[in-house]
């Protein structure tokens, strides 16, 4: 689903109904119905984001209900003249398309086929009859950006498949220092040689696209009837117009060729790299090519150190969280963690501190898996497992080299735990980096790992748990006034939501959707934290074995800000949203 959430009112009802069907539980449902009635939030869209059900059961389930069809649009092939019919900005706008045409009517699916407004004002615009179906909001928008924009991805193809003299800086990007190799007689011999210069333009296209377009990571992957490419823009995948899939094979030696891979080999995983520079800028990518059943999918990560933030003003901290972080990370030594999920930021926070401590009186070297960025004056090292380099064995050679400030990528194991408890005892100030959902949990980890409580209260400074948000468009963005009851079961004290009232009415604000958000309302991310101190109050806690819960209510009395409060606060002040707030931070409630 999109981030607008399932759209269909769901109401107690049919909600009792579908517990009777046995898809879901009645406990299930009063929690739902409980949630919905303190956040507003739709029933349906509950239902899902608790996975108690999947978006196609829920369908599948209204369609009986209803008798409407159900369909799977991913699985079928679109008539032109049914696409046609109904304009892009419609088609986005309502969440629809139309996927069959004949003699005096149109059938369309939605994700809402019960909205008669509607279906009114289809009727009034195609002079069609409609006859409307069930789809997954998903499919439909995959659909809308498949079908829509392929024409302008074949005119775009045709245009490169004419030109095989194309000017060199016709893509606007370039390989810096690609080395030649025979390898590259490889692709030519695959597709020709009157080929090889449309498909090397054909992948510069889509790479220097995804730049442009601050994408983090390009998806390429195959199916049996077609080639997909994806764009995971501010966290969120979107599809993009693709290549035939003809030539699917051919793209990926490409890239292959540019990371300097083996493009013979296409039964096991690959990785590597590669510098490019698209208008005078070098951008790193980090390659992952993965053999599936219809043909290799390829991931790349785009690392731009141009937009890497390195101020920690600039990370989103509340004033609270930024005076315990600069407090702790200036510390003479002991031991602090950043936690969350992959693609959560904690590089650039380690990063950024890192930044701010560097300077010519301090040693500072890190061990990473691998170098996302290379940050002047600061001694980095990347694991090689092949040879013996891990995290551990980069960790105690640095011991041997006089650091003053160590960080370590990430902080695995049993070995590589001891040995960063062993530098901070010794008077060096380490960073890493932890899997766990919030900053208690993850003192309960380093205790899984079999670190004694009192090594660890000893040498913890501080843990940051942290997500990324997505920012409302400055462009397009407007507020909307909502009850104030609303948002008190989401954390939110009713002093704090005083203090953001005006006239006594309650503000939010979303975006509209625009050209330079692409229609989804968000631009850019920010981040919010929840900052664990390791104070005399948590060090006796460990000392006690105290599990994750009762660690973190002690230090929510002393005034931790956990990950909702943080998120929340970002809401109030208009730069996210309710519903970011809920699909970041669901799993953050007490």
């Amino acid at each position: 689903m999109s981030e607008k959430g399932f759209q269909i009112n769901i109401s107690k009802r049919l909600g009792e109904t579908i517990v009777a069907s046995g898809i879901i539980n009645s406990a299930q449902l009063s929690e739902a119905l409980e949630i919905q009635k303190q956040t507003g939030v739709k029933l349906g869209q509950i239902l899902i984001e608790k996975k108690y059900m999947t978006e196609k059961q829920l369908l599948e389930f209204l369609s009986k209900q209803f008798s409407l069809e159900f369909v799977e649009i991913s699985k079928m092939e679109l008539p032109a003249d049914a696409i046609k019919a109904i304009p892009e900005s419609v088609a986005r706008r309502y969440r629809l398309i139309g996927i069959h045409k004949d003699a005096g009517y149109i059938k369309v699916a939605m994700e809402d086929p019960l909205n008669i407004v509607v279906l009114d004002d289809l009727k009034m615009m195609t002079g069609l009859d409609i006859k409307p179906v069930f789809a997954a909001e998903k499919d439909i928008f995959e659909a809308i950006d498949r079908y829509y924009g392929a024409k302008n991805s074949q005119e775009a193809l045709n245009e490169i498949l004419k030109k095989t003299n194309m000017e060199e800086n016709a893509a606007d990007l370039a390989v810096v220092d690609e080395k030649s190799s025979d390898k590259e007689d490889d692709i030519i011999s695959l597709e020709g040689k009157g080929e090889a210069a449309p498909i090397v333009k054909m992948v510069n296209l889509i790479i220097s696209s995804a730049i442009k377009s601050h994408a983090s990571d390009i998806h390429i992957e195959p199916s049996y009837k077609e080639t997909r490419v994806r764009f995971r823009i501010d966290g969120v995948l979107h599809a993009q117009p693709a290549p035939p899939k003809k030539f699917h094979n051919a793209i990926i030696s490409r890239i292959k060729i540019m990371a300097n891979l083996d493009i013979s080999e296409r039964r096991i995983p690959q990785d590597g790299r590669t510098k490019l520079k698209i208008d005078d800028k070098e951008i790193d990518l980090r390659i992952s090519i993965l053999p599936c059943g219809p043909g290799e999918k390829v991931c790349m990560r785009i690392l731009d150190s141009s937009g890497l933030k390195l101020k920690l003003d600039d990370l989103g901290f509340e004033p609270e969280n930024l005076a315990i972080f600069s407090k702790c990370i200036k510390a003479p030594h002991g031991i602090n963690l950043i936690t969350g999920p992959t693609g959560s930021g904690k590089s650039t926070t380690l990063y950024s501190a890192l930044s701010t401590l560097n300077g010519p009186d301090v040693n500072i070297s890190t061990i990473e898996d691998p170098i996302e960025y290379n940050l002047e004056g600061i001694n980095q090292v990347g694991v090689n497992s092949e040879v013996g380099l891990t995290f551990a064995a980069g960790l105690r050679s640095f011991l041997r080299q006089d650091p003053d400030i160590i960080m370590v990528g990430e902080i695995r194991d049993f070995e590589t735990m001891s040995i960063a408890i062993n530098a901070a005892m010794t008077g060096h100030l380490v960073f890493s980096t932890l899997h766990t959902n919030d900053a208690p949990g993850a003192i309960t980890r380093i205790g899984m790992m079999g670190i004694e409580p009192f090594l660890t209260s000893s040498t913890l400074l501080m843990v940051v748990a942290q997500r990324l948000v997505r920012s409302v468009c400055k462009n397009c963005k407007e507020s909307y006034e909502i009850k104030p009851e609303l948002l008190t079961g989401m954390g939110v004290s009713r002093q704090l939501l005083e203090k953001n009232m005006k006239d006594g009415k309650l503000f939010l604000y979303r975006g509209r959707g625009c050209e330079k958000c692409a229609k989804t309302g968000y631009k850019g991310r920010v981040g919010i934290h929840e900052i664990l101190e390791v104070n005399d109050s948590i060090r006796r806690l460990i000392i006690e074995k105290a599990d994750a819960s009762k660690i973190k209510e002690d230090a929510k009395k002393n005034g931790m800000i956990t990950l909702r409060e943080s998120a929340v606060r970002k809401m109030l002040g208009g730069l996210t949203t309710i519903e970011e707030v809920i699909r970041v931070t669901g799993s953050d409630v007490d």
